[in-house]
């Protein structure tokens, strides 16, 4: 049987933007707690840095004055010792890490509620579709998170084999040096293009461990081009508006911020803003992974058309052309 053509990037990102609008209820409730629960990981630096302020600008905390020294050898003067932040530096730390979990974890919920949107499966209320939606996410959630640790580390693994045979070339250093990393970058982005769809594999085909970088792999065999300038502009895309967001939010917060220190509210301020960023970093990673859903399905229906015994049962429509669109 003929291999499925792909389509156009924007044609899957398009099809990616009709997924989630059909369903932008459930996802939204979905996404909701990590949402919340990311911004309250970043509260504390907010606080630190309320407090910071207001130790800077309290009235009496600084002054200028002139004091005339009578010895040069006069030992100086320690400086006032400042109390502690709100929050030490360990407990930031230890957030930052949650919250990167959490991030993490928006790619696990979004892939299991596709799957139920695929398959047609709904509960009867938007609450209780939340519901199995993360009880099907936690029962799914080490697997996931140990496929992801080994489609990093694979890359990572590549890159550090590759410096130590680097660093045994004689003339490393200088233009040798400079080859070498931009070969190092070539190389950890090439494996982690071919494992690119090993998480996709773990929730729609139940491929565990090293089997969905495996079915990753041979999925991108013979096709691995196509499907790289694909994932290369999808990417580039989802950073696009990343980069968009952070910098309006970076202007908002500049304005907004004074408005906060006269008033005694940075901290509430800084923690909305950082909220409407997060809740806009979410949507592009469900956008991503909609988009990479479509192109995984495509790469996985020829293998798929060979088998007598499946029955096509998705909710969803095949990736369809846009209209007018030009290929």
């Amino acid at each position: 049987m003929s291999p499925v053509r792909l389509k156009s990037s924007f044609i899957y990102l398009a099809n990616a933007v009709n997924d989630l609008r059909g369903n932008w209820s459930v996802l939204g409730i979905v996404l909701a707690p990590l949402l919340l629960a990311s911004a309250l990981c970043l509260l504390p630096d907010a606080l630190n840095l309320q407090y910071r302020l207001a130790t800077t600008f309290e009235p009496g905390s600084q002054n200028i004055s002139y004091t005339q020294v009578d010895s040069a050898d006069a030992p100086a003067k320690p400086p006032p010792l400042q109390e502690p932040q709100p929050f030490s530096p360990w407990v930031t730390k230890a957030l930052h890490l949650i919250f990167g979990l959490l991030t993490l974890l928006v790619t696990l919920v979004t892939l299991c509620s596709l799957k139920r949107i695929q398959a047609g499966i709904r509960e009867p209320t938007i609450i209780h579709e939340v519901i199995e939606v993360y009880r099907r996410s936690i029962t799914l959630a080490p697997a996931f998170v140990w496929v992801t640790i080994l489609q990093l580390l694979a890359p990572a693994l590549g890159l550090f084999l590759f410096q130590e045979a680097s660093s045994l070339m004689p003339g490393s250093i200088g233009v040798w040096a400079y080859i070498a990393l931009v070969l190092m970058i070539m190389l950890g982005a090439l494996i982690y293009t071919w494992l690119y769809f090993a998480q996709y594999a773990l929730i729609f085909d139940g491929k565990h461990s090293w089997h969905a970088l495996l079915f990753s792999r041979d999925l991108m065999r013979k096709r691995f081009f196509k499907a790289a300038t694909r994932i290369v502009v999808f990417l580039a895309v989802w950073s696009g508006y990343n980069t968009w967001a952070a910098g309006a939010f970076v202007v908002v917060s500049l304005l907004f911020g004074p408005v906060g220190v006269v008033t005694g509210f940075l901290g509430t301020t800084i923690f909305l803003v950082g909220l409407a960023e997060i809740g806009v970093n979410f949507a592009t990673t469900a956008f991503l992974v909609a988009a990479g859903l479509r192109l995984y399905q495509d790469l996985r229906e020829p293998r798929e058309a060979d088998r007598v015994d499946v029955v096509p049962q998705s909710a969803m429509q095949p990736t369809a052309q846009l209209p007018h669109a030009a290929l």
